[in-house]
């Protein structure tokens, strides 16, 4: 994957595609449907209750007492209702998040989910997720299954002791027949509108969970934001500096415990060590991805914090070993970081890493769509790809962090001779533990536990005694 410095990346790390996806569908319907309908049956129904009521009162204000009186316990019994709805619906809302989520991860791993067996595991989770939903679902039916026969066991109550007053008054002469089936009439035609309000304040319960939700990915900050006045990069050459950099990833544990490093404009550096020694975390950092707890990341003299998001992306781009490819042709992945280029740009840079030769060969060419993921190409030629776009970006700076790992032997000497071109006149920083690929940089650095060991050129490091050395050698055996 070619990544530009994003610096509303880490943001966005806590919320998994299956939760967006979840935002963006069922949650998002859920505020629709409540916005297109729930505000028109309250504003309706209040309506009619309104209407309803003065007219009771104006033909006859007696009978208007016990619907008063009625509205003492049906105040509880809303608020009975309000509570328990409300934590229902919230939990429909996290059960069917979490349905799709395992939805979602399921299918995206897929292959992983078949190679390891996994197939009916993953089915009795589903099975978990989809029980814990229709639970959820069933609460909410039981609630309004207590509440909607409440109300009509009020309104009718109502309507008995309005009609047994009113016969009364009638014996005794003092109220009219007419009248009185007016005002039951009248009674029932108030508690109507009860039930609509009660289906509003349903949509109302569900659209606020919803909200929460949707609520929680709008009111995220980025961790690492655009500068109010950021300052110009008007001739970037592409020398790196970190001052004192410190960095964790969780309070109290870092990662890179001090670091200061040089990196000149121009010079191609191999970042090496073993699993877990920071070296794809200093990538992050120079990429701003994330900013270091103390200290400064500085490209030409500029902190990175004092860049605009533009001159950042254009300065800055990261090739990883995943290769990114999206549904689409060629032509639309390569300019991705230059959405400007022409055919012409295109096949130069096709050419240039050496990936001219098997697009062409490709069905319809730079117009070929590699399917989801680049599933029509081997990982060789989506890293060339990865390269290609890169090289079309034209960055100041190019971090390939383990960008040949998953490659075979074949396809990593294909990509290689896309690397000579690739790193020509651009200060690159590379993250790789086939020394194969070490072998064209400038300047070896190992890295331990977050601190720099080793520091020297490749030929320097091999000659001696050290980390580099040791390793250098055994790569040597293991290829005899």
């Amino acid at each position: 994957m070619t990544t530009i410095g994003c610096p509303h990346f880490s943001s966005s790390e806590s919320y998994t595609s299956g939760r967006i996806i979840a935002r963006q569908t069922s949650d998002l319907d859920t505020l629709r449907e409540f916005l297109d309908t729930g505000v028109e049956e309250l504003i309706s129904g209040v309506l009619f209750m309104v209407f309803t009521a003065v007219a009771l009162i104006a033909l006859d204000p007696p009978s208007m007492l016990p619907v008063v009186i009625s509205f003492v316990p049906l105040f509880f019994f809303s608020w009975w209702f309000s509570n328990s709805s409300k934590r229902a619906f919230r939990a429909t809302r996290v059960f069917s998040a979490r349905l799709i989520v395992q939805f979602v991860e399921t299918m995206t791993g897929i292959r992983a989910v078949k190679a390891f067996r996994r197939e009916k595991h993953n089915e009795e989770t589903y099975g978990e997720h989809v029980d814990n939903y229709r639970f959820a679902n069933q609460k909410v039916i039981s609630i309004f299954g207590i509440f909607d026969p409440g109300l009509k066991l009020i309104a009718n109550v109502v309507m008995a002791t309005v009609l047994l007053l009113g016969a009364l008054r009638v014996l005794n002469g003092g109220m009219e027949v007419g009248v009185l089936l007016a005002a039951v009439l009248y009674v029932r035609r108030i508690y109507d509108p009860v039930n609509d309000l009660a289906m509003f304040y349903n949509s109302m319960q569900s659209a606020g969970s919803a909200l929460e939700k949707i609520s929680g990915v709008l009111e995220e900050e980025p961790s690492v934001g655009e500068p109010a006045t950021p300052t110009a990069l008007t001739h970037p050459r592409g020398s790196l500096d970190l001052d004192g950099v410190t960095f964790g990833y969780v309070d109290g544990r870092p990662v890179l415990p001090a670091l200061d490093l040089h990196i000149p404009a121009g010079q191609t550096v191999a970042l090496v060590g073993t699993t877990g020694a920071g070296k794809s975390t200093l990538a992050k950092l120079i990429a701003r991805f994330y900013d270091p707890d103390s200290g400064a990341v500085r490209l030409d003299g500029v902190d990175l914090r004092e860049l605009s998001n533009n001159d950042l992306r254009a300065c800055v781009v990261m090739v990883t070993q995943e290769a990114y490819l999206f549904s689409g042709s060629v032509t639309e992945n390569l300019s991705l970081g230059k959405p400007d280029a022409t055919p012409e740009q295109i096949e130069a840079a096709a050419r240039a890493v050496g990936a001219h030769d098997f697009i062409m060969s490709l069905p319809e060419g730079y117009d070929t769509d590699v399917n989801k993921r680049g599933g029509r190409l081997s990982s060789g030629q989506r890293q060339l790809l990865s390269f290609a776009r890169a090289f079309l970006a034209d960055p100041t700076v190019l971090i390939l962090d383990e960008a040949t790992a998953s490659l075979d032997i074949p396809s990593e000497r294909l990509v290689q001779r896309g690397l000579q071109t690739l790193l020509a006149d651009r200060t690159a920083i590379i993250i790789a533990h086939r020394l194969s690929t070490v072998s064209i940089a400038d300047r070896v650095i190992v890295m331990e536990h977050g601190r720099i060991i080793e520091d020297g050129t490749p030929a320097d490091l091999i000659a001696g005694t050290g980390t580099f050395a040791t390793l250098h050698q055994a790569w040597r055996d293991s290829l005899a």
